[in-house]
């Protein structure tokens, strides 16, 4: 994967659009603690370039459910890059909906909803069940959590998409969870950002019904992982 062609979008197309939003993220971030990353350069390499890393993989306007949005990783630089991309943004914690409300008003942001709830409980709701063509995921939980959070959401030929450091362990951890939920690992993607930093995007295909006991709520998804 070429990254500076990415690097190229940042800093030129994009610059003022990624300008605004880094003011945003770092402004909120002293009320919110939104990240520990706070120093400039480092937000543009850790933050938009690998979140934008994985824009060719998603399909022209497709419908997209990011879990546990936190500071909008990597919703806000995709649709930032990809405008086509409709999103709903899932994240349990209030004052953080607040803040990824605030970035999609102050960018004019089209087709990007945010959602105060539990993944586990919204995965339940018949509007949001298997209706995605897309899951996306950043630095949440081990990838069977992941998996056991996201699949439900996804529509059968869609995918879920994890951006993840070095994944070969948690892959192999997640192979029956996979297959669990009505997924099947369709390729690993891996990339290394300009500080040295090795990234992997796995790219999950939903080929069956993801059973409806799952998510099983309660916390079990991470205290009792699908192994």
């Amino acid at each position: 994967m070429n990254c500076k062609h990415y690097t190229d979008l940042i800093s030129g197309e994009y610059k003022e659009k990624f300008e605004n939003f880094k003011n945003l993220l770092l402004d909120y971030n002293n009320k919110f603690n939104l990240t520990a990353i706070t120093d400039e350069k480092e937000v543009y390499i850790k933050h938009f370039l690998d979140s934008v890393a994985g824009e060719s993989f998603f399909t022209q306007n497709a419908s997209v459910v990011e879990i546990g949005s936190g500071g909008g990783f990597p919703s806000v630089p995709l649709k930032l890059v990809r405008d086509d991309l409709k999103f709903l943004l899932i994240e349990s914690t209030g004052k953080k909906c607040g803040y990824l409300q605030t970035v999609v008003d102050k960018l004019n942001l089209k087709n990007v909803e945010v959602k105060n709830a539990r993944a586990e409980d919204a995965a339940r709701e018949v509007i949001y069940r298997e209706k995605f063509d897309f899951a996306v995921a950043r630095a949440v939980a081990r990838l069977n959590t992941l998996c056991e959070y996201c699949l439900p959401f996804v529509k059968i030929g869609g995918k879920f998409i994890a951006y993840k450091g070095d994944a070969a362990e948690e892959i192999k951890e997640a192979a029956n969870a996979i297959k669990i939920l009505g997924g099947e690992l369709e390729r690993q993607e891996q990339y290394e950002l300009p500080n040295g930093e090795k990234r992997t995007l796995i790219i999950i295909k939903k080929v069956a019904h993801t059973p409806r006991q799952y998510p099983r709520g309660q916390g079990k998804e991470r205290k009792a992982p699908l192994i």
